[in-house]
């Protein structure tokens, strides 16, 4: 596992968040983090330019997704030779002071993921739609009875080393990507662990929660997600 010197890279997948990125991306806390890569996954306002202008390295998928989008993040990440992976939501629900607090039990070489738990930390009022704490806490109850291992939150705000995201073959391009990250630590036997992170209500409009066609398309996958895994091995 990395040593305290290792290389850490940001991850932002971006779509139409330019009234947000800019302050994510000035808000990670540099050092300990040295490259912060925006990947912006069809944007059609100035997402890129406002990443950019903030001082990210801005990629472009094309292909809508936000697997898709995390998986040009990581190849490039990797060819800059980062150790360690930090992956954040462009919408500013999340706060990128938390990632030192984050990566710390990766650095102190105890664990090879670190999910940032909204669960466990201080959520602002309405920040989490009731419909996303109900799938949230879903997914993690059948994670906790199929194979023995709690989780109390499917939050995008993760660390993981970048020899464990080569273990597990990531390949959902979609809203199955978080869900199946912490499927394949577990069934891996990686060592993970959680710490509590700030959450506050996000700029903007959720693509997922914030609408009918988005909850229930992402509440299918996920649940799609969870019972392939019972059946395939990683």
């Amino acid at each position: 596992m990395p040593a305290a010197d290792a290389r850490i890279a940001v991850v932002i997948p971006a779509l139409n968040e330019e009234s947000s990125v800019g302050l994510v991306v000035k808000a990670i806390p540099r050092p300990p983090v040295g490259e912060i890569i925006v990947v912006d996954n069809g944007s059609t306002d100035r997402t890129k330019t406002v990443a950019r202008d903030a001082g990210a390295i801005v990629l472009f998928e094309t292909r809508k997704g936000y697997g898709y989008a995390c998986l040009v993040g990581i190849a490039h990440a990797i060819e800059l030779g980062a150790d360690i992976i930090v992956f954040l939501d462009g919408d500013f629900s999340d706060f990128p002071e938390d990632l030192p607090e984050l990566v710390e039990p990766i650095l102190r070489q105890s664990c090879d993921m670190v999910i940032g738990s909204r669960m466990t930390g201080c959520r602002e009022k309405g920040a989490l739609l009731p419909q996303a704490l109900f799938g949230n806490w879903l997914a993690c109850m059948l994670i906790r009875l199929f194979w023995g291992y709690r989780f109390t939150d499917l939050g995008p705000f993760r660390a993981i080393t970048v020899k464990a995201l080569q273990q597990m073959k990531m390949s959902d391009p979609t809203y199955g990507w978080t869900v199946e990250m912490q499927i394949k630590a577990v069934k891996l036997k990686l060592k993970t662990a959680e710490v509590p992170v700030r959450y506050r209500p996000r700029i903007g409009k959720s693509k997922v929660t914030g609408t009918v066609r988005g909850t229930v398309s992402a509440s299918i996958k996920i649940l799609y997600t969870i019972f392939k895994y019972l059946f395939v091995e990683v």
